[in-house]
């Protein structure tokens, strides 16, 4: 009889879990439908797509005097594969609002009220600032990098014009020696412009980290700027790494992420500020505790005062 019932229990509690599990397959099963489907629309137009992607290139090029820009690809199946990747990218990115809705579906019955109202912000405001980003990359930086690489072509031609007293620095003039010229690949062109996209996408995603870090008590306005120091250093080894390497990238990189994160640490101080004033109003703060310690329990006093489902 004991051990009947034991079964019994443990049955019991295995059903929410089957529950759960065949709930999340409907989920998944949802988002590589919603990924397909906007793949598939992205590589139906894949060409438009890619001479976008290519704007800064072409625009470098016809402001360098070539008034007809020329790519090429070396392999059959090059230029395929590039419509392939250039639809992958593009499909997630307008698939992501239904991903976003069915993991939002999944994981939102299992907080309460107030991690609900918190969270739901941060998902909106993620892949509206990765935009922000992608755009800022593609119609800023990567003109930029453009023109300091493809800028190279034009210094010997320079040079030979001024020696030679050339009335315009524009006007061909004969040399000796190998004419160095840009032929592009495709992918590769187009490895400089996605790797620029997701990097700044990225970069601006972290007044969102930062803010939500400081919901959850991980991190403070105060801890922010105590670390500043390390923060500048950090986006400097960052500006470094991803942008090429011109100075004048390198700066408007680290001017813009050390911009959010000046706004991050606004943002967070509003959040506690807010927090404060809300606990304050309920009877649940305590004036004694210091800043770095009042975070941590103001947040668990938070969520237990918001525990209504």
């Amino acid at each position: 009889m004991a051990e009947q019932i034991e079964q019994d229990e443990l049955e019991d509690s295995s059903a929410p879990l089957i529950e759960h599990l065949a709930e999340l397959r409907t989920r998944l099963i949802r988002c590589v439908l919603a990924f397909t489907v906007a793949m598939v629309a992205c590589f139906s137009v894949g060409g438009p797509l890619l001479d976008f992607l290519l704007i800064p290139i072409e625009h470098t090029m016809r402001s360098l005097g070539n008034p007809n820009p020329v790519m090429q690809y070396t392999a059959p199946q090059e230029y395929f594969f590039t419509l392939v990747r250039i639809s992958m990218v593009c499909g997630l990115v307008v698939s992501f609002p239904v991903i976003a809705h069915q993991l939002w579906r999944f994981v939102a019955p299992g907080l309460y009220k107030n991690e609900q109202s918190a969270f739901l912000p941060f998902l909106i405001a993620s892949p509206v600032l990765f935009l922000l980003g992608a755009a800022f990359a593609h119609f800023v930086v990567v003109p930029m990098a453009m023109a300091f690489f493809l800028g190279f072509a034009d210094v010997p031609s320079l040079v030979a014009a001024i020696a030679q007293g050339a009335d315009s620095v524009g006007e061909a003039v004969e040399s000796s020696g190998i004419d160095i010229v840009f032929n592009g690949k495709v992918n590769e062109s187009l490895d400089i412009t996605l790797k620029m996209i997701v990097a700044f996408g990225l970069c601006f995603q972290l007044p969102v980290l930062l803010t939500l870090m400081g919901k959850a008590g991980l991190v403070s306005a105060a801890g922010l700027k105590d670390v500043r120091k390390y923060a500048i250093v950090g986006i400097l080894v960052l500006a470094a790494l991803v942008t090429p390497p011109d100075v004048v990238t390198q700066v408007v990189l680290f001017t813009v992420v050390y911009g959010l994160y000046e706004i991050s640490i606004w943002l967070v101080l509003r959040v506690e500020k807010s927090r404060e004033a809300r606990l304050k109003a309920e009877g649940l703060w305590d004036e004694d505790i210091d800043g770095a310690g009042a975070g941590t329990d103001v947040t668990e006093a938070d969520s237990e005062a918001g525990k209504d489902k």
